[in-house]
């Protein structure tokens, strides 16, 4: 069967720079993709590379969809290099609903999905760095949230840690934190952190080092083990994010018997389905997250969230609004997330928005 390759890039100014371990970060680049077949139903995707989690550049997908041409078949699409993950995802995702426009579920299938999957998923609001967390609290709270992610390893680690009281004593009571480093820490400052952790309502820590792709062999076996080290010696969970960037990823750290947090971006992994299952089997404890990505790539990847059969956990994309362009945007973060809220994103919203 034919289909029709369209590819759409983009460059969307967030409504106000989000500010990590890796810097600051004010646009997300991208790659919308759309796959019509010649009866006419059609599918939409999206490419979303975060590079330094070694994820391919916005360049590589655009250049691997041009390869394509206007003309493909799905045989060809999954013979896309693994190298071009978010790619892979993305077109995957429009060849998935190609095939559920063209043969839609019966009725008995759509009773059994109803009943199996979750009405709604809870999420966890995202707070700004530094004493800026303060202020975002209580409104939050008010609304009803009981989950709080914190991003840290941004400024000096003595400061951060001196707020972390001030953070916890903000929080409403029987909420959780959860402290993301992005990797910024060394195993010294981690442990400081895990050692003050131990006593205050932190669900996990996630990610406080990591090696990136364009570093040693050996200084990446170094940050592996001194996670795996960390996770051993202390009570607060440890939560993987940036190491756990493809099926490959996912699958060493099962092998090597992760004892603690999986948290997924669908939109990264290229085999997403093969990886989920792999995490189902192996009992994991899982918090699926935002990548930053417009509704296009948030409704494929909310639909892995609630599709997944392990515990649930408190989503990861507690970000909207994001861009300044809000017809980027997908669900209003709110403390729960309905699944007909994910069954209302119109990927051809955004897709026209680029026209």
């Amino acid at each position: 069967m034919k289909l029709r390759l369209q590819f759409r890039r983009y460059r969307a100014s967030f409504r106000t720079a989000v500010r990590t371990a890796h810097g600051m970060w004010a646009e997300r680049e991208g790659l919308l993709v759309r796959l019509e077949n010649e009866a006419g139903a059609v599918g939409y995707g999206e490419a979303a590379p975060i590079p330094w989690f070694g994820t391919e550049t916005v360049e590589e997908a655009e250049a691997g969809a041009r390869v394509l041409g206007e003309w493909t078949t799905a045989e060809q699409i999954a013979a896309v290099p693994a190298r071009l993950g978010c790619l892979k995802n993305a077109l995957a995702a429009a060849v998935s609903e190609v095939g559920r426009v063209c043969d839609p579920p019966s009725d008995a299938a759509s009773a059994k999905g109803r009943v199996t999957d979750p009405p709604y998923l809870g999420v966890a609001a995202l707070l700004p760095a530094g004493r800026a967390a303060l202020a975002q609290i209580e409104p939050r709270a008010e609304l009803g949230f009981r989950v709080f992610k914190w991003k840290v390893g941004v400024g000096d680690a003595a400061d951060e840690l001196g707020l972390l009281d001030d953070v916890c004593a903000a929080l409403p009571s029987g909420a959780k934190l959860r402290l993301d480093a992005n990797g910024a820490w060394d195993r010294r400052t981690a442990e400081r952190w895990l050692e003050r952790c131990a006593e205050r309502p932190v669900e996990f820590v996630e990610q406080p080092s990591f090696a990136d792709a364009a570093q040693s062999d050996a200084a990446r076996r170094k940050a592996d083990d001194c996670l795996l080290g960390l996770a051993g010696d202390f009570p607060t969970p440890i939560a993987l994010d940036e190491s756990v960037v493809g099926a490959g990823d996912i699958a060493r750290w099962i092998g090597a018997g992760w004892p603690g947090v999986f948290v997924i971006k669908p939109s990264l992994i290229a085999e997403v389905g093969a990886a989920i299952a792999a995490l189902e089997k192996a009992k994991a404890r899982v918090v699926f997250s935002s990548a930053l990505e417009t509704a296009v790539g948030a409704r494929t990847a909310l639909r892995v969230a609630f599709a997944w059969k392990g515990e649930p956990r408190a989503l990861g994309f507690g970000v909207w609004p994001l861009f300044a362009d809000a017809r980027f945007d997908g669900p209003m973060a709110m403390p729960f997330l309905r699944a007909e809220d994910v069954a209302r994103l119109n990927p051809e919203a955004v897709w026209t928005a680029l026209s």
